[in-house]
């Protein structure tokens, strides 16, 4: 296998990973909404508009392997991302109740489940985000050459 082939494995394993952990996301925002029965507050459906698509052009993205994807999934990473921490901050109570979006409906402050004591459900998106910005910037960088 040549140095060329590897690198051609690595970037695709790369974005499979994006597009498996993007799956998995959108599976148990699902799962939550549909079998929990957890309603979705405001920022959750911004989160969900970033995130669904996500699962499409990243898996177009695959067969064939196609390094211009990013310029399309990391847009809609970055702003899911961003919408996240909002979420988290709220959820947290670091930002005031004042200037919450969510004052009608399901609170963006909801407490559905904790893992760990700690980790929310918002948290989970922010890091689910988080982790598919870095390997998109990451695939960036290594196809950029």
């Amino acid at each position: 296998m040549t140095q060329s082939d590897k690198a051609a494995n690595t970037n695709w394993m790369l974005l499979f990973l994006c597009w498996l952990l993007v799956s998995a996301s959108t599976t148990g925002s699902i799962f939550f909404s549909y079998v929990l029965e957890f309603a979705p507050c405001v920022l959750c459906w911004y989160q969900r508009i970033c995130l669904f698509p996500l699962v499409l052009i990243l898996g177009v993205g695959l067969f064939p392997f196609d390094k211009s994807v990013v310029k399309f999934a990391l847009p809609l990473a970055i702003v899911g991302g961003l919408t996240a921490f909002y979420h988290t901050l709220l959820y947290g109570g670091i930002i005031p109740e004042s200037i919450q979006p969510c004052s009608k409906g399901v609170s963006c402050t909801e407490k559905y489940i904790e893992l760990f004591g700690f980790v929310s459900i918002p948290m989970l998106s922010f890091l689910a985000f988080s982790t598919v910005i870095a390997l998109l910037l990451v695939l960036k960088r290594r196809t950029a050459q």
